[in-house]
C-alpha cells in the first residue's frame, strides 16, 4: 500500500504541466488579460469559457497562451478531474500603421459617399 502512495505521489510531482501557445504574427505589446484560473470541467472536455480580449486588445491580440500550472492541476487532481481550471494569457498587439491607414481609408468612404463617386477598396 506503501509502495502504492509513493508511486502516485511520484506521478503527480513529476507529471509536466500543459502549455500551448498560439502566435499571430503581431507585434506583442504592453498590455494583457490574464485569467489564472479558468473554469473547465470533466478533464477539459467542458472548456473555459471564452476570454473577450476585445474590449482591452483593440489592436487585435498578437499571442495567446493556455497552460496547466502545478496549481490548477493539483486542484485538478484532489477533484478527480471534474473540476479542471487553466491559466489564460492573451497578449495584445502593439499599435502600428495600419491603423492610420484604416483612419485614412474611413475618410476617402466618407468622401466618396458624400459626393456619390465611386469607392475602390484594395483588400490585400
Amino acid at each position: 500500500m506503501r509502495r502504492l502512495a509513493i508511486a502516485c505521489l511520484s506521478v503527480l510531482v513529476l507529471s509536466g504541466c500543459y502549455h500551448a501557445t498560439v502566435e499571430t504574427g503581431l507585434t506583442p505589446g504592453p498590455q494583457s488579460v490574464d485569467v489564472p484560473w479558468a473554469h473547465g470541467f470533466i478533464y477539459g472536455l467542458v472548456p473555459p469559457s471564452t476570454v473577450n480580449a476585445m474590449s482591452q486588445c483593440s489592436n487585435g491580440v498578437a499571442r495567446v497562451e493556455t497552460q496547466l500550472s502545478f496549481l490548477n492541476q493539483l486542484v485538478s487532481g484532489l477533484t478527480f478531474g471534474l473540476y479542471t481550471p487553466m491559466q489564460i494569457n492573451v497578449t495584445c498587439a502593439a499599435g502600428d500603421q495600419e491603423q492610420g491607414d484604416l483612419v485614412d481609408t474611413a475618410e476617402e468612404l466618407e468622401r466618396a459617399l458624400a459626393s456619390g463617386e465611386p469607392f475602390y477598396l484594395d483588400l490585400r
